[in-house]
């Protein structure tokens, strides 16, 4: 009996264990889910820091494609909240999911075809359906019947427009001013123009909302309240 008992402990311990297989089974999986990327640090001159590398600039270019852009200020018609040199970070999704630029909004759009070849930063003074006029009796802006005061962004010194104009802003555009008025190529000047100097919705890349460089300036850029009073588009007037 003591013999048969002995001969089934060796037997027993002879067989690998369950926990053995496993681990065993889980090194194949373990080795096939890193082959490819083991093959391509191989394959790639400086391995894994080239890989890294890559992955980085695939990240950031699928950032600046759908998520957000740095833009460079290239002039000073949005003086004296934006500066020549300054970049803003441009909000792509902004406008993405079903909602639109109001009036306020700080915006990047596309000119081709209406400003020029280039892109443009603007404030949004007009949506659709607006009726946008200048001057009242006190030389402010008036957007559908009611004054704007812009005092709290726009240039100092400067008027809110030196052109007189009367234009209702077709569905779908926007009627956009710099707000250093006496240095702006904007709306005012392109009414005249393929558009009548409205910038199509479909045209805006996004809304800047931070400043992001030199970091002296760096600072989140809100939509201004100077419009909240604004009534809609077709509304009483005041």
């Amino acid at each position: 009996m003591d013999t048969e008992a002995q001969q089934t402990e060796r037997d027993r311990s002879s067989r690998p264990s369950d926990s053995e297989e496993i681990s065993d089974t889980e090194g194949q999986e373990g080795r096939s889910r890193f082959a490819l990327p083991a093959r391509i640090t191989e394959w790639l001159p400086g391995g894994r820091i080239t890989l890294s590398v890559l992955v980085c600039l695939l990240f950031l270019l699928l950032l600046n494609a759908f998520v957000a852009q740095p833009f460079q200020i290239p002039s000073g018609s949005m003086e004296n909240g934006l500066r020549i040199g300054d970049r803003v970070l441009v909000n792509k999704l902004a406008y993405r999911f079903g909602a639109e630029p109001r009036r306020g909004d700080v915006v990047v759009f596309d000119g081709s075809g209406y400003f020029g070849d280039a892109d443009y930063i603007k404030r949004v003074v007009g949506v659709g359906g607006d009726h946008v006029v200048c001057c009242d009796k006190k030389g402010r802006i008036e957007v559908n019947g009611r004054s704007v005061d812009e005092s709290t962004f726009l240039y100092p010194g400067d008027s809110p427009s030196t052109v007189a104009f009367d234009v209702v802003v077709p569905d779908g555009t926007l009627f956009v001013l710099g707000d250093h008025r006496s240095h702006s190529s904007d709306s005012r000047d392109h009414l005249g123009s393929p558009g009548g100097g409205m910038i199509p919705v479909d045209e805006v890349i996004g809304r800047a909302d931070w400043i992001v460089w030199p970091t002296a300036h760096w600072t989140r850029l809100k939509p201004s309240a100077a419009y909240a009073r604004v009534p809609a588009a077709g509304g009483a007037h005041g």
